[in-house]
């Protein structure tokens, strides 16, 4: 890292001291969602979470310590805080630009003998403290830039209220109040604004489905509309998004329970997935119905990853590859869709820099879904471990789903 970088992250440190609540994807609010072998869970969009830049050390891949041993294939710009040895992580995890500011794991709670409701248990990480601190509170969590402030959400959803968390007291020190009930949350890429999506009924109720199985899936969306918040003024309107059904082809519109809008990578356009080709629509701040950006054709909601964009623009991170390497991923021209690259990674999180990112990866047994944290390298063959493996079992602290954040 060069002097006028050095001088340029003190001075966006100090910019974000400076502001009442800094903001960032979370999200990339997309919700970041495993698929499921037993369970027919549609695909919801993450928000897409954003990236973080933390840390400073670089773990022995053997204990649980640090030290200022930087792996060859890691470019120098990136440093690492790793503990290969804890799953759920209990420390800072952090690679070059990005941080995993949280994490949470899911419980399906019974409402009635058909019902029930997705329910997540977080663990915040504590500014001051560079741990994880666990939280029932609540429903939903969306980390902003700087690890200091998160927009939270009460549970029983949707709720009338967005509150603004201080992340190492704990406590809220703003409520926004809404109008219309909200369900979901994500931050502009600046960090200024707040898209919420609102919600008829609560998102995440889940039904049984008949059968001698315990198994559940998500009903057709309720999803109404969303807001845009000035999040220092806490200023903001709300936008009907219309939700069609029809007989006619292109006028029906199927929404999976929870799909939350977020924004486009400049910040100018909100978007969401959708279940039915071509698998996205653009808003403008109306709520009007627009094209995509010139870089927003072949982003893929229904990737189980949020890394998205590199932060120069120039790359995409794709779907699962598997051909070079038994566990890998494709980087794309986000213009052209043109693969670049095949890159280690079963999936991929979040970029550290232009030229590596966090990804989940699997181990020796290559079972998919006993897989760990990596830091993996474009046009490097090695991984980097960040955290320990997940347990592949369901609906334990084991199977933990990790939240970015931009530092």
């Amino acid at each position: 890292m060069n002097v006028d970088e050095l001088v340029r992250d003190s001075l966006r440190e100090q910019a974000d001291e400076q502001q009442p609540t800094g903001l960032g994807l979370a999200d990339r609010v997309l919700a970041l969602r495993r698929r499921r072998r037993t369970r027919r869970f549609a695909t919801v969009a993450a928000a897409a979470v954003a990236v973080v830049v933390v840390a400073v050390a670089v773990p022995t891949l053997e204990g649980s310590g640090t030290t200022d041993v930087r792996p060859a294939d890691v470019p120098a710009p990136t440093r690492i805080s790793a503990h290969p040895d804890q799953s759920p992580p209990r420390d800072l995890i952090a690679a070059g630009r990005t941080a995993l500011a949280a994490y949470y794991t899911t419980t399906l709670v019974p409402q009635s003998a058909q019902w029930s409701v997705t329910t997540r248990t977080y663990w915040l990480l504590n500014p001051t403290t560079q741990k994880y601190e666990k939280t029932t509170k609540w429903s939903w969590v969306a980390v902003a830039p700087g690890l200091r402030t998160a927009a939270v959400l009460e549970q029983n959803l949707p709720v009338s209220r967005i509150g603004l968390l201080d992340l190492a007291s704990g406590e809220v020190k703003r409520w926004i109040a809404v109008d219309h009930a909200v369900g979901g949350l994500a931050f502009s890429p600046d960090g200024r604004e707040l898209v919420a999506t609102t919600y008829g009924e609560n998102p995440d109720l889940r039904v049984k489905l008949a059968g001698p199985t315990d198994s559940y899936e998500v009903q057709q969306g309720s999803r109404t509309g969303f807001y845009v918040f000035d999040v220092a003024s806490g200023k903001g309107s709300w936008r009907e998004v219309e939700f069609k059904t029809g007989n006619k082809l292109g006028e029906i519109d199927f929404l999976n329970s929870r799909q939350d809008f977020v924004f486009t990578r400049d910040g100018s356009l909100i978007w969401s997935g959708m279940p039915m080709a071509p698998g996205y629509q653009y808003y403008d701040r109306q709520g009007k119905k627009v094209a995509p950006p010139a870089d927003g054709r072949y982003v893929e909601w229904y990737v189980d990853g949020a890394a998205y964009f590199s932060p120069d623009g120039k790359k995409l991170a794709g779907p699962f590859a598997a051909e070079k390497y038994k566990s890998s991923s494709w980087i794309l021209d986000p213009k052209t869709g043109k693969k670049l690259t095949e890159t280690r990674g079963q999936l991929l999180l979040a970029w550290a820099d232009d030229s590596s990112l966090i990804a989940w990866d699997v181990g020796a047994d290559g079972d998919e879904f006993h897989n760990r944290l990596v830091l993996v390298t474009l046009g490097s063959d090695k991984v980097v471990p960040l955290s320990d493996f997940r347990s592949p079992k369901d609906n334990t602290v084991g199977r933990w789903t990790p939240i970015f954040a931009d530092r």
